[in-house]
């Protein structure tokens, strides 16, 4: 409450005819009025709706255990409470996924007072998968998903998680799917940002987000064997969950916490962090997480600082326009011992470049990267990007 009212309110304004839906509302032990309401809008809907009341228990994930555990729909989705749909969400993603016969639907979202994921709303996309689209960036909850599909698996949230529970259900759903559609011409679900702050993704302990992110790389590793499918997905985990963690906010930690953090990410860097997974990043990204995987929180605290910095790093073109390194924090300062590729830019970001030539240093980077991979085996290769 106050936000729950405009949620339902949501639901009921569903162009989806009432017959075709079934809420089922799990009150996790509000202590704001929540249950009442819940109470009164189950007597006045024009769908069937289910009340649970339960104990507190602390996470989103068992709250939704419940719930699934109690759906008999084709379809199921995720409504969190302070959020709400559009008028035709439920019937433009029923109907996609119909359409199609794929078994999970992206919704468009919309943020206010909050900014969602943009990336993978580019276009509407009948059937798509998790390797050849930007939809691994939108690992949340509020998806349309077939729920045979969840039931043939098993499929449930992990209640172990305090958070990125969201991300590891879904993400197993989208590589278990036989397809996935994505409705990108229609707001289907608002992401509504709380006055007060108090966004589950936005509380916990910084511990937490380690936990999450190595769930998630195991779980790739676990379903997706090694190779360029598996190095794409990985970028999420590092990029979104983990790279975080030593950006702005490490600037203000304690040495204790600094230490703490470099402990907990030696084992998820150790077991999965390559050259292939660090040149899908831009050369900032790349540079710091190569320092957090050789330990170095010293030169990691330049590099920070500069970005927090906003500072434009110098662009030295090589080779004849084909390479172009960033001159980032140590460039070339022979004592760190970071390498020269670590600098490198990639295309998409060396393109920004006056003077640099695309076609000759795609055919120079191919190259490079098949001599890399056969001079060094698989565990030097690790060590090269750590």
């Amino acid at each position: 409450m106050p936000y729950l009212v405009e949620c339902l309110a949501s639901v009921e304004g569903q162009t989806l005819d009432p017959a075709r839906m079934e809420v089922i509302a799990v009150d996790d032990g509000s202590t704001d009025g929540t249950g009442e309401y819940l109470e009164e809008f189950a007597a006045r809907a024009a769908m069937p709706v289910t009340v649970i009341r339960q104990e507190n228990s602390g996470g989103p994930s068992g709250p939704r255990n419940v719930g699934l555990g109690k759906a008999a729909g084709r379809y199921v989705f995720f409504l969190d409470a302070d959020d709400r749909l559009g008028p035709e969400a439920l019937a433009r993603m029923v109907a996609m996924a119909d359409k199609n016969n794929t078994d999970v639907v992206l919704g468009k979202v919309e943020g206010i007072n909050r900014k969602p994921p943009q990336s993978m709303w580019g276009k509407t996309l009948d059937r798509t998968d998790v390797f050849s689209s930007n939809i691994k960036f939108t690992l949340s909850a509020q998806k349309l998903f077939r729920r045979s599909l969840l039931e043939q698996h098993g499929m449930r949230f992990d209640e172990s998680l305090w958070t990125g529970e969201d991300a590891l259900f879904t993400m197993e759903a989208y590589l278990r799917a036989d397809g996935v559609s994505v409705v990108a011409d229609y707001p289907c679900y608002y992401l509504v940002g709380r006055d007060d702050g108090k966004h589950v993704t936005k509380s916990g302990s910084y511990t937490l987000r380690f936990d999450s992110a190595r769930a998630l790389m195991n779980l790739i590793a676990d379903m997706v064997p090694a190779g360029p499918r598996r190095d794409t997905l990985m970028v999420r985990p590092f990029l979104v969950t983990l790279l975080p963690q030593f950006g702005p906010k490490f600037l203000k930690d304690g040495d204790d916490v600094r230490a703490k953090k470099m402990e907990l990410a030696k084992p998820l860097m150790d077991a999965h962090w390559n050259p292939e997974i660090a040149r899908r990043l831009r050369v900032h990204e790349r540079l710091r997480l190569h320092l957090v995987a050789v330990r170095r929180p010293d030169l990691l605290l330049d590099v920070v600082e500069f970005v927090r910095a906003k500072k434009q790093a110098g662009a030295l073109l090589e080779k004849r326009g084909t390479r172009v390194y960033f001159a980032y924090p140590h460039f070339r300062v022979k004592k760190t011992g970071i390498p020269d590729w670590i600098y490198l830019a990639e295309p998409r970001e060396a393109r920004a470049v006056a003077g640099y030539r695309e076609d000759a240093a795609n055919t120079f980077l191919r190259r490079a990267a098949r001599r890399l991979r056969r001079s060094l085996p698989t565990r030097e290769v690790k060590a090269a990007a750590a």
